[in-house]
């Protein structure tokens, strides 16, 4: 599997001119085999790319897309902005509390779902809105919440 990913992390930095422009796509390939964007996932980053792991490290914890500790099977990504808000993402985010145990940078006690709240998500005529996975749902209330969240186990 390592030299697999070797390979696909090569393709990448063969499109770019420089190095340290194929940071942000290889960090997703990183994230994408293991999950999230542990010590030896960054080093394997740095190495294929020939960079110093301190750089690729601060790109990863800089962008709040890459995640940098372990999460649930499902990432719900929450948006709070204005539009989500005032049409009930508050009361998402209590939902989520009360039915599975989830605070916003957490993961349910389950493994199943970790929650990340976002600025916005670019949906606002849909708000409330969430991603699960890459998955967008809109419209949300204290009905459908737990009807889209059971496709998810």
């Amino acid at each position: 599997m390592t030299a697999l990913i070797e390979e696909r992390l090569r393709e990448v930095a063969d499109r770019y001119p420089r190095r340290e422009a194929a940071v942000l796509p290889s960090l997703y390939i990183a994230q994408e085999v293991y999950g999230w964007l542990s010590h030896e996932a960054i080093k394997m980053v740095s190495d294929s790319l020939n960079l110093p792991d301190a750089f690729v490290r601060g790109v990863a914890t800089f962008y709040y897309m890459y995640r940098n500790k372990p999460m649930g099977r499902h990432l719900i990504q929450l948006c709070t902005n204005v539009s989500c808000m005032l049409f009930g993402g508050e009361r998402i985010v209590e939902i989520l509390k009360e039915r599975y145990n989830l605070e916003p940078g957490g993961t349910s006690p389950d493994g199943r779902f970790s929650l990340i709240i976002m600025e916005c998500i670019g949906a606002c005529d849909m708000a409330p809105a969430m991603l699960v996975g890459k998955d967008l749902h809109g419209g949300l209330n204290e009905k459908n919440i737990f009807e889209i969240l059971d496709r998810y186990e």
